[in-house]
């Protein structure tokens, strides 16, 4: 007979042994199960209204991408006007693989899986993603055609007065509310409707006021004084007002200072004023060179007055006057400076006459204007097109005509390769160092052949180097022409005599004949045609009263033929 213990023991092993079979059973079951839904989606499962449900990953994923091909094209209305919009577009688009995963599909022990399998999937939304860049600026087109752009009060200045811009409130697409309006669109295949809301601008109408009565108004309503102790400088609304700026800094207008501007007119209103130092120079006086001795004048920090120019410019009346701490100061280039370049005598001089043309004299007179009284330092470089500027209207020259591919038309500034020449003449009898020169493309006559130039702005100019010791003062001038006679050109340089110069001009070669141009339009001028052909020119250097030949140069040149011209008749 057993004992108590015994068939306590043997009870305890009924127990195990039942329940590791019930585990084992329970365990085949979910090892069955699981083998049986593989990697299905559960039944009835759905995505965006597509049945995807008991289909495999892969072929639900494409059951759902065959499923929302037709959706690329939205509903979609802003503030109740109808637009074409699509998910393309918008940068929508689907992840078929993450949606058939968020599902149910694909393999997976969970029970939950498992769970919904069998019991049956559910209608999901599916795994969107979105082209941030895309979705943003479709939304920005759509604010462009539909929206208002708020505009910002601002507050100018203009001949000498305050001007506003006045503010105004925008409407712009509600950019939280349209992106789950357009997602849910896509989503349920339904419509979209994006409002537009109110944007406030920076600046307000207040905002506008507060600048125009706190700056804007005071700083144009007189004019401020600049006092330099021996010098006075007084600049009214309308010359520094251009300076003046209000920009927008933590929603106010905040006034601004253009300070290089105003540095400029500060400098050149003070150089007037007598105060300011005076570089010595040399000038022609009765035909001879004269040095003109320097000024010693007083300096200044532009640094102080930026410092204090906003302040002073809005102040009231009677208090608009800024104390600027100046100092003595000798000029840059003193008497003696001027002195030492040794300007003593004519070194070189050269004249080019020119057939009566009203537009000639124009262009060469402002031309040897500003070419007359340049003084060039040693190893200094003259430029023409520096010296002279662009030819247009404002800088005093008048439409003429010059050489333009091959052929004569009418432009600002014709004529003034006649003082080019002119000065290149001057220049190589000098002996100075050619820089930079062009022939003209054909042979015009009343120039020494293969000793001239022509310049075009922004392409060709004339540039030589003072490679002498010494200054060089070039002096320009006209006889004008009238219909009864020629007019004429001279340049001549003063200097120290450094080299005697003579020339050789050698025989023309290489001839080409010209050809036949018909053209068309207003601006066609009739040529007869002539020959081109090169030539060479030869420069001797000698030392003043020496018959030694120091060094040659050979200036070599090629002229095109000038073409017979035609003009037809349009």
């Amino acid at each position: 007979m057993k004992t108590q213990n015994q068939r306590e023991s043997n009870g305890g092993r009924v127990v195990v042994w039942t329940v590791l079979g019930l585990v084992v059973l329970f365990g085949a079951a979910y090892v069955a199960a699981y083998a049986f839904a593989g990697e299905k989606v559960p039944r009835g499962a759905t995505v965006a209204g597509v049945p995807i449900g008991g289909q495999t990953h892969s072929e639900a994923a494409e059951t759902l991408e065959a499923g929302l091909a037709e959706r690329n094209r939205l509903d979609v209305s802003v503030d109740g006007e109808p637009v074409r919009v699509t998910a393309q577009r918008l940068g929508l688009t689907v992840d078929h693989a993450a949606s058939v995963e968020a599902a149910g599909g694909g393999r997976s022990w969970a029970p939950g899986r498992l769970w919904d399998f069998y019991t049956g999937g559910d209608d999901l939304d599916p795994v969107l993603r979105v082209d941030e860049d895309a979705f943003a600026a479709t939304l920005d087109e759509l604010d462009e055609t539909f929206g208002t752009k708020a505009r910002e009060g601002d507050v100018g200045f203009e001949d000498g007065r305050a001007t506003t811009t006045k503010a105004r409130v925008g409407e712009v697409i509600d950019r939280d509310a349209a992106r789950g309006a357009l997602e849910q669109a896509y989503i349920d295949d339904d419509a979209a409707e994006l409002d537009l809301v109110e944007i406030e601008p920076e600046i307000s109408a207040d905002d506008v006021q507060r600048a125009l009565n706190e700056f804007a108004n005071p700083a144009t309503s007189g004019p401020v004084t600049l006092d330099f102790g021996k010098a006075t400088v007084r600049l009214t609304p309308a010359e520094f007002s251009p300076f003046l700026a209000m920009r927008a800094k933590d929603g106010e207008l905040v006034p601004q200072l253009r300070q290089k501007k105003l540095a400029g007119l500060v400098r050149s209103r003070f150089a007037g004023s007598a105060g300011a130092p005076v570089d010595a120079t040399v000038r022609l006086v009765g035909g001879k060179p004269k040095v003109v001795p320097s000024k010693p004048g007083v300096d200044f920090d532009q640094k102080d007055i930026n410092r204090a120019f906003l302040k002073v410019v809005a102040a009231k009346p009677g208090k608009r006057e800024l104390a600027v701490k100046a100092t003595v100061k000798k000029a840059d280039f003193t008497t003696k400076d001027a002195r030492g370049l040794k300007i003593t005598e004519r070194v070189s001089t050269f004249t080019t006459y020119y057939p009566h043309a009203d537009y000639r004299n124009v262009n060469l007179g402002r031309a040897a204007e500003l070419i007359d009284g340049t003084v060039l330092k040693p190893g200094e470089t003259f430029s023409l097109n520096g010296i002279v500027g662009e030819r247009t209207a404002d800088n005093g020259f008048t439409k003429g005509f010059i050489i333009s591919n091959g052929v004569f038309k009418e432009d600002f500034g014709g004529g003034v390769s006649q003082i080019a020449t002119t000065t290149f003449n001057a220049m190589f009898f000098a002996g100075l160092e050619d820089v930079e020169h062009r022939p003209h493309s054909f042979y015009i006559d009343r120039y020494p052949v293969g000793r001239e130039a022509t310049v075009v702005w922004g392409a060709l100019d004339l540039k030589f180097k003072n490679d002498t010791p010494y200054g060089v003062l070039v002096a320009a001038s006209i006889n004008p022409s009238s219909p009864s006679s020629t007019g004429s050109v001279t340049v001549s340089m003063y200097s120290t005599k450094t080299w005697d110069i003579t020339t050789r001009t050698g025989d023309r070669f290489n001839f080409t004949e010209p050809e036949t141009r018909r053209l068309k339009g207003e601006d066609c001028v009739e040529n007869e045609g002539y020959r081109g052909f090169d030539i060479n020119v030869f420069r001797y250097f000698r030392k003043p009263g020496a018959s030694k030949l120091a060094r040659t140069e050979k200036f070599e040149t090629t002229y095109t033929p000038s073409d017979t011209v035609v003009c037809k008749k349009s």
